[in-house]
């Protein structure tokens, strides 16, 4: 059996133009002083990273983990949600999207699109170079706006657009596999990629390419109602990253799991500060434990209610509380015989000696 690591923080939320937030050796700090021994980094934030510098130089990637070790801290994963959005965009979200993406490419799907790729080939190499196994991204979505079936969809249709992502994505995953790295899709809303029915769609698609995998959130499953602890047991092998992040779905008589347009405080689902939702991570963490995971809980805050800094803090502490140092042995080996093959015999009432 095998012991997960952690806690571990990703840094996308807490992000910013102000100290220490706006560096990587003031984060680490920061982190640090939290409580974090790890340190997942959005490969788009400028701030904290140089994605086109870490594909092509050993020395920039031996000064990134340089920073953080000086500070007790190691690289977990990096991230790319933002680009692998790109990768596969429905034409209703261009407007919004362009964001996600350097100006150049703005107003232009299809350069955007192209620049995407190149920023997870890039990630693909930079994993590489930083000595990571695995790689934290989003799907992206061409059929998500016809997630409900009316008007009626037309046969071939959802068909069509899992066909065409599969393609997208598979020479992305080549890439990834060239690294050594898995490819771990965050299930979510909004992507294609949002439960474990899509993700087996995709899987054949992809001919169950062994780096296409799972990063593991069970806030989006409590959101879509889903049983988040089954979840495990059905995908566990394909589970190759954790993030350790809450919510909570309180049934409402006004209001459903789409969230009737509300801001996120006014849902019905929300997302909470570690510990504050309705996630049973007792049972989270065991099971983990008892499939043999053993990457990083990182956590990840998005909270509608508590201070990020407030969140960080307590999260650091409830992952280090929960992470259980399995056993060596088993518990009830003081009572065990010793018995062998002949005594195991004996014990069946079967002849002892040549008989088989």
């Amino acid at each position: 059996m095998k012991t997960l690591k952690g806690p571990a923080l990703f840094l996308a939320q807490f992000a910013g133009d102000a100290a220490p937030f706006n560096g990587l050796p003031a984060i680490a700090a920061w982190a640090k002083e939290c409580g974090f021994d790890g340190v997942q980094i959005p490969s788009w934030d400028a701030r904290l990273f140089d994605l086109a510098r870490a594909a092509e130089s050993d020395t920039y990637c031996d000064e990134v983990k340089g920073v953080l070790a000086e500070n007790g801290l190691v690289l977990t994963e990096l991230s790319t949600h933002l680009q692998g959005q790109l990768v596969a965009a429905h034409p209703a979200y261009d407007v919004a999207l362009d964001g996600f993406a350097p100006p150049s490419v703005h107003n232009n799907p299809v350069a955007r699109q192209q620049w995407a790729v190149r920023q997870l080939h890039l990630a693909a190499q930079a994993t590489r170079r930083l000595g990571l196994t695995a790689h934290a991204t989003f799907s992206g979505a061409l059929a998500w706006p016809y997630l409900y079936p009316f008007p009626q969809r037309p046969p071939g249709l959802i068909d069509e657009a899992f066909t065409e992502l599969a393609g997208r994505w598979r020479p992305i995953l080549d890439a990834f596999d060239e690294a050594g790295a898995d490819l771990c899709y965050e299930l979510h809303p909004s992507e294609d990629l949002h439960d474990g029915v899509t993700f087996e769609m995709f899987l054949d698609r992809v001919g169950n390419h062994p780096r296409c995998n799972i990063l593991y959130d069970p806030s989006h499953f409590v959101l879509q109602v889903m049983d988040y602890l089954g979840f495990i047991d059905v995908y566990h092998q394909r589970i190759r990253m954790f993030h350790a992040k809450d919510a909570e779905y309180v049934p409402s008589a006004r209001q459903g799991v789409y969230g009737g347009y509300q801001a996120w405080i006014d849902r019905t689902g929300r997302f909470r500060s570690l510990g504050d939702g309705q996630v049973d991570f007792g049972s989270v963490f065991s099971k983990l434990a008892q499939y043999d995971f053993d990457g990083w809980a990182v956590l990840e805050w998005e909270c509608c209610l508590k201070h990020p800094e407030v969140g960080a803090r307590e999260g650091a502490e409830f992952i280090r509380q929960h992470i259980i140092p399995v056993t060596d042995r088993a518990f009830d080996d003081f009572a065990s015989g010793g018995t062998d093959h002949a005594a195991n015999r004996r014990m069946l009432g079967l002849p002892v000696g040549d008989a088989t």
